[in-house]
């Protein structure tokens, strides 16, 4: 059993509610679609296959707790979910982001799926499986990149259709497109709308901002 993996390395998490942790990245390459911000080009097509043991020993050389699986879009490839599985056997706490075209429940509802739900800007946003939000699971996080005011508006009217769930804090990341949208913008207009969200700068940015790969 074998993934297309694009690289393996470990680093600071520069998003999510795990901002700041250790953390190994595990990013597949190949993805679905085509966002026009995309920082990630370089895993489109771009990986090596490696075996599932191969890939689970690399992890567990790093010695860290967390593992987040991302793409690309982890998602299309049909291993994914039996990684995640040996994951959790293994009690690594596993976070999956994908880019909400694909059914969150293809891997284990145990592991933090990050589902990014894409605003106009991305030219992606017909793509969003909006099924996803009646899916996650207390554990699940939601983020929006957004890198104009439709953006914003856009994610405003999606926070409408996110099912509350009764004593569940629901994790909700606003997060600027670097270089488009001044974060200072963004928190002015959560602020104006006393939006119940997390303003996301993405750290790992911040710490390395000329660096594409590996951080």
């Amino acid at each position: 059993m074998t993934l297309k993996v694009n690289e393996i390395f470990y680093s600071i998490q520069g998003e999510s509610s795990f901002a700041g942790y250790p953390c190994v990245f595990v990013r597949l390459a190949g993805c679905n679609l085509r966002c026009s911000y995309c920082d990630t080009r370089f895993a489109y097509d771009a990986g090596a296959d490696m075996p599932l043991a191969e890939i689970l020993e690399r992890i567990e050389s790093f010695s860290c707790s967390l593992v987040e699986i991302t793409g690309g879009e982890p998602l299309m490839q049909a291993e994914t979910p039996q990684l995640v599985h040996r994951l959790l056997g293994r009690d690594f706490k596993v976070l999956v982001e994908t880019n909400g075209s694909l059914d969150i429940d293809l891997v284990d509802s145990g592991a933090i799926r990050i589902i990014d739900i894409k605003c106009p800007s991305s030219n992606e946003h017909t793509r969003n499986d909006l099924r996803n939000l009646k899916k996650m699971s207390p554990l699940d996080e939601i983020k929006f990149v957004i890198g104009n005011r439709q953006d914003y508006d856009y994610a405003k009217r999606m926070l409408q259709l996110i099912p509350e769930q009764p004593g569940t804090d629901r994790k909700i990341h606003f997060s600027p497109v670097s270089g488009l949208l001044r974060p200072q913008d963004l928190a002015t207009w959560i602020l104006e709308d006393r939006l119940p969200v997390r303003l996301q700068v993405q750290l790992h940015k911040t710490l390395w901002p000329n660096e594409e790969r590996g951080r």
